[in-house]
């Protein structure tokens, strides 16, 4: 239900919150509250989303990727030139448009044109989920070595 108020552009979270807060200890409250929390966006501006990565990667042990990096006609958030792999920083606030909608997955077909592996990485996942976030992108560095240098 929440996912078609919000293509049919009705979900208002606020609302939801707000009516949340005046229910006391309802029953329902906690399931609603839990199946809303997708729709707060975390409060992720570029350059933090930016330094939260930066920090998973060193964590990780990876090594790090140019930030904001200009190839094949287009800035990528994170780069790493060895592996020819590149990693876009999304937060929906940002992507929520249908004019982002429509150019996003354009980009990245631009990047595999230039042999560029692309993935996007959500800024909800860097800021909750870093250690999954941090095993794939292990996992594709190696699968990008193994091609490319084999």
């Amino acid at each position: 239900m929440l996912e078609k108020a919000e293509r049919l552009g009705l979900l208002e979270v606020d609302a939801i919150d707000s009516l949340a807060a005046r229910s006391g200890r309802h029953l329902g409250r906690k399931r609603l509250l839990a199946a809303t929390a997708i729709y707060r966006d975390p409060a992720m501006t570029r350059a933090r989303t930016e330094r939260l990565f930066i920090a998973l990667v060193r964590r990780a042990g990876l090594p790090r990727p140019a930030i904001n990096y200009f190839i094949a006609g287009h800035e990528i958030d994170a780069y790493w030139e060895r592996e020819r792999f590149a990693v876009e920083l999304d937060g929906y606030a940002a992507h929520g448009t249908r004019a982002a909608f429509e150019r996003d997955p354009v980009r990245i077909e631009k990047l595999k044109l230039a042999g560029i592996d692309a993935i996007r990485v959500t800024a909800r996942r860097i800021e909750r989920e870093p250690d999954q976030v941090a095993v794939t992108l292990r996992s594709l560095l190696a699968q990008r070595r193994h091609i490319l240098h084999a």
